[in-house]
């Protein structure tokens, strides 16, 4: 995960990379925010609501707590540092709306201390599976030709999108709600490559939804491929992906400790 975030992009002298579970904080914050927050609140949420229909059988058999409460965990991951905006997929305005009432149920409780953040999306705001264009892109996705992963070969990603799920229009036409699977091509090659949607859809006149597949896999090559190659670079230099998160992690907890030790002030620890 480090190497496929640096390599991404993001610059380990800018930003903090840590792993989560070296700051006890954010665990202990979410008991706090836990305390504050219903339990018909949390089965509202949609990915509470996805796993339990998936569930055979009878729900609270196989269903666990950690997946109930894990949105708890999320908001207590962004207000441990008081963040204010926060980049989102759509599939997760939801759970970011969690942390928003968590923010103002804990202020009106206990006093002005959290800021109430906000979502910050991007153009493409959601990425469909390839195997089910009515659902979102997934890595848990037992579907193993559902997901692109950055780290996939070239080989790999034409004959994922080849097999993607699109329908027997051969025209290349942006329509999410009658021709969702073909929609879903268009949003992705206009991501990787930078462009409107209305400029993939000029470029792609004349091409049929088979031959169009595979322009979309190569464009996903083409922004994918530096990418890889920086994964594989640094996964061949552990010791200077431990050093990051070394580093990432005496970051966090400077930021960390003195925010959750005045939240303990505040909810009557200390």
């Amino acid at each position: 995960m480090t190497a496929s975030l640096i390599a991404c992009g993001i610059n380990p002298q800018k930003s903090i990379l840590f792993q989560q579970s070296q700051v006890s904080e954010h665990a202990e914050l979410c008991w706090v925010l836990g305390c504050l927050t219903s339990m018909p609140r949390l089965r509202h949420l949609p990915q509470w609501k996805v796993k339990s229909l998936k569930c055979p059988g009878l729900k609270h058999l196989c269903v666990r707590v950690g997946l109930f409460t894990y949105p708890v965990l999320q908001a207590a991951d962004i207000l441990l540092y008081q963040s204010t905006h926060v980049p989102v997929g759509e599939d997760q305005v939801q759970h970011l709306e969690l942390a928003q009432d968590a923010a103002r149920i804990f202020n009106s409780k206990y006093g002005s201390f959290f800021p109430v953040p906000q979502p910050l999306l991007s153009s493409t705001k959601k990425v469909k599976s390839l195997r089910d264009p009515m659902s979102k892109m997934s890595k848990s996705d037992p579907q193993k030709l559902a997901t692109v992963n950055i780290t996939d070969t070239p080989d790999d990603i034409r004959m994922k999108f080849r097999k993607a799920v699109t329908d027997f229009t051969s025209e290349v036409t942006f329509d999410p709600e009658q021709r969702p699977g073909v929609s879903n091509m268009i949003s992705i090659h206009a991501a990787v490559a930078g462009l409107t949607v209305e400029e993939v859809i000029c470029q792609s006149r004349g091409l049929d939804t088979a031959h169009y597949k595979l322009a979309v896999a190569d464009a996903v090559i083409q922004k994918f491929s530096p990418i890889r190659q920086e994964v594989q670079r640094l996964r061949g230099d552990p010791g200077y992906l431990e050093k990051v998160l070394k580093h990432g992690v005496e970051k966090a907890k400077e930021l960390a400790v003195p925010v959750y030790q005045e939240v303990r002030k505040l909810v009557g620890f200390l």
